[in-house]
């Protein structure tokens, strides 16, 4: 199965010949600045509409970058073999994050739209009264203000370091990063959690579920090993990386993303089943709305389309062995959170059924656009490997 290089990279690395895609750069900036200008428009004739989908947009963004700086600080905490080729694009991705923190704005100004909590006054509501220690809006502020500052903080300090290290190889580099994973492992996870629980649990405020951000993660994790694989095919394709991805290093992120299909259906059978059983109406009223109407169909269709479809093709040894089949299989992935996503945001604003907005589509295009346009830029400025690395050699002959 292996298609290992007979000659190893060179001590300069591989860089990404910015130029050959100048044309696509110009064309994502452009899209995503008409998008951008588009969106503003949106934002003033349609606000509740318009804020509700700039929130989906941004959680599913949000989502494969938290998940690539996931991948990116569990690689240095386990001293991960395997993964030293793909590193340095999991650390260009999770340093999206501060692009995202400037896209965030838009609900900053919007809010009142989508947190009902907000526009309540104490007393009102006196399941709400107990819950406002928690739920005011300078706390809110506060919580969002530290997860965009760890993730902003935490991704490009290790970025720094891994590109430190391809100068002169230090190994001291590889120790450094290690500590910045292990500190960063404990708070990605109250990060993540409580910024799902901000964000999209609060929408309905009287609903809540401990597994939330457990839920969240599982998403995030599996999409984002999808989107690694998509950029690495990409750049094998363009004739990049050639010499380093082997398909070894495909089979295992197939695998990966097998687990973590299954471990989303995992979690998100355990919430529907508890919350079923336990039949209590502040916890059942979330489902009620996505199990009814036309909600239904896409409860259904995230079910079989993000579990059991890719469940049995990723069984498969031939699929995860194949980079262009794996590559679909990840495509359709991606798709599917973006539906899930959906399917969480949405329904708080049409609780009767689908109705799908022209806001949605302008939303998804103006956010992904300009991540894609940032990442063009930022891509070309160093190798697309570590070149450098320890463990690098090791990862080139990796063998399952």
């Amino acid at each position: 199965m292996s298609d290992r290089p007979h000659e190893l990279p060179t001590p300069e690395g591989e860089y990404f010949e910015a130029g050959r895609f100048a044309g696509l750069s110009l064309i994502l900036g452009a899209v995503g600045f008409a998008a951008l200008v588009v969106s503003m428009i949106g934002a003033a004739m349609q606000p509740l509409q318009f804020s509700y989908s700039w929130l989906f947009a941004f959680g599913y963004f949000f989502t494969l970058c938290a998940g690539c700086f996931f991948w990116a600080i569990v690689h240095h905490a386990v001293d991960a073999e395997w993964s030293v080729v793909v590193r340095r694009q999991l650390e260009n991705i999770a340093c999206l994050m501060a692009v995202l923190a400037l896209l965030f704005i838009p609900i900053f100004f919007l809010r009142h739209h989508l947190y009902d909590w907000l526009n309540i006054a104490p007393g009102q509501d006196p399941a709400l009264d107990k819950k406002r220690a928690y739920l005011n809006w300078n706390f809110f502020l506060i919580r969002t203000l530290f997860y965009f500052a760890f993730f902003i903080v935490a991704s490009l300090v290790l970025r720094r370091l891994s590109v430190n290290q391809d100068r002169d190889g230090n190994p001291a580099f590889t120790i450094q990063m290690r500590k910045v994973a292990f500190v960063s492992l404990p708070l990605f996870a109250l990060s993540l959690t409580f910024a799902a629980c901000d964000w999209f649990m609060s929408l309905h405020y009287t609903w809540f579920s401990t597994m939330w951000g457990v839920y969240i993660f599982a998403g995030a994790a599996g999409s984002s090993m999808s989107l690694l694989v998509l950029v690495i095919t990409g750049l094998r394709q363009a004739g990049y990386l050639r010499e380093v991805v082997t398909r070894e290093h495909f089979y295992i992120m197939g695998k990966w993303m097998l687990a973590f299909t299954i471990f989303w259906a995992y979690i998100g059978f355990a919430q529907y089943m508890l919350i079923w059983y336990a039949n209590i109406p502040e916890e059942t009223q979330y489902f009620l709305v996505r199990n009814t109407r036309s909600w239904w169909n896409l409860s259904m269709l995230l079910v079989f389309g993000r579990f059991f479809g890719p469940f049995v093709i990723l069984l498969l040894q031939s699929i995860k062995q194949h980079p262009r089949q794996l590559a679909w299989m990840a495509a359709w992935i991606l798709v599917m959170q973006m539906l899930d996503i959906y399917v969480i945001v949405l329904p708080a604003l049409h609780g009767t059924g689908v109705h799908l907005s022209i806001w949605d589509f302008v939303s998804v295009i103006a956010i992904g656009c300009t991540l894609a346009f940032v990442y063009l830029r930022i891509i070309g400025r160093t190798s697309l490997f570590p070149v450098r690395d320890p463990r690098l050699i090791e990862s080139i002959r990796i063998v399952n």
